[in-house]
């Protein structure tokens, strides 16, 4: 069973889009697998959406948890120029990072990692992906409770729960989407989508949530066209990325900078 952040990433990504003024983009990341790659795509793909010429430099740390790599890969990529920092590490670090960057006159946007981290960075920390493993092992247990899952079958259960199943949503707490302080920034950032006409970032979020929480996932990051950072066509215009392609990731989207250690 799996629960997997990627349409959340990509959401994230669309607030740093609009909210960086360097057009460079920090990414601080645990280890080269597929689903690491794939939030950093998702992400960067958001990104450009709003910002085509923005970049996200990926930093690798090789751990899930190294509070100090992460401290040190935060601030190199600030020293780099970025402004906005997103991570997959078990720790508020990056958090704390622009945190007190931001206390001491540099503002740096960041955004959260699995669990609510938003009381580290109160002005730095814009939203986030959250996790709930409950409402999965809610289901399993009833449905073995059922007898719909059994011994006979129980090997082919498989679980790839998104926002549309309630198990991540957005957010670096649970009682906000996005952090106040930054709503007044984001409604003033407006791009123009080709079905929903000009639309304030802030709104795109939302409508985006829609879209994907839709019984039909109207909307998916990963839908044509999309090329990869040596501009080969991946994903045809209106072509939207099988399951296996997403567990399988193993190239960086246009306008990732770094490359993924093999």
């Amino acid at each position: 069973y799996f629960a997997d952040f990627y349409q959340v990433y990509y959401l994230n990504g669309l607030m740093a889009g609009a909210l960086t003024k360097t057009g460079k983009v920090g990414y601080v990341a645990a280890h080269p697998i597929p689903e690491v790659v794939r939030h950093i795509n998702a992400f960067t793909l958001g990104v450009r959406e709003v910002n085509p010429e923005a970049t996200v430099d990926v930093r690798w740390l090789f751990e899930w948890y190294d509070p100090a790599a992460a401290r040190e890969a935060a601030e190199a990529l600030i020293a780099d120029g970025a402004d906005v920092l997103a991570f997959t590490e078990d720790s508020p670090t990056v958090i704390e990072v622009g945190q007190e960057y931001t206390e001491k006159g540099q503002q740096i946007y960041t955004f959260s990692h699995y669990s609510p981290m938003g009381e580290f960075g109160p002005d730095s920390a814009v939203s986030g992906q959250l996790i709930n493993w409950g409402i999965i092992y809610e289901d399993i247990l009833m449905r073995a409770y059922l007898g719909v899952y059994n011994n006979t079958n129980l090997e082919d259960v498989d679980y790839w729960w998104l926002m549309r199943e309630g198990a991540v949503t957005l957010g670096a707490s649970f009682d906000e989407p996005i952090n106040p302080k930054f709503e007044d920034e984001l409604k003033a950032v407006t791009v123009t989508d080709p079905l929903l006409g000009e639309i304030s970032v802030y709104d795109l979020v939302f409508a985006r949530i829609e879209q994907m929480t839709d019984p039909a996932m109207l909307f998916d990051p990963f839908t044509g066209p999309i090329y990869d950072q040596d501009g080969a066509l991946r994903l045809h215009e209106g072509q939207r990325a099988s399951y296996g392609e997403l567990l399988s990731i193993d190239w960086f989207v246009e306008g990732n900078v770094g490359t993924i250690p093999r």
